[in-house]
């Protein structure tokens, strides 16, 4: 079993690092993440649940734990997460089957930290 709050923690210092050696870039990036997923007339919530149905489908495990973490700190609810898991399902075949475990599996480790 992949240890998704281990793999959060690591991107995390890793992309702090990536940051220091191209922090043009990484400004960017943060700057573009931001405005992505702030309130407007979907609500961050909803951004970081559509964030994640897109992380399943390209089958992204830095991605999942980032977005399960968010969306939980969003607001999101287990169940709109696994409603989430089920509509990447649906749009990305056998793979995103896969990745969909992969999803709850983080959800259930940030959940366990959480509580």
């Amino acid at each position: 079993m992949k240890n998704y709050i281990h793999k959060y923690e690591e991107i995390s210092k890793q992309m702090e690092q990536l940051g220091m050696k191209i922090p043009a870039t990484m400004r960017g990036f943060s700057a573009l993440h931001k405005a992505s997923v702030a309130n407007g007339a979907l609500p961050s919530k909803t951004k970081e649940l559509i964030s994640l149905g897109i992380a399943i489908a390209v089958r992204c495990d830095g991605c999942i734990a980032f977005h399960v973490h968010d969306a939980l700190m969003g607001g999101a609810t287990s169940e709109e997460i696994l409603e989430t898991i089920g509509v990447a399902i649906c749009m990305g075949g056998g793979p995103a089957l896969v990745y969909g475990c992969e999803a709850m599996q983080a959800l259930e480790q940030f959940k366990a930290v959480k509580q």
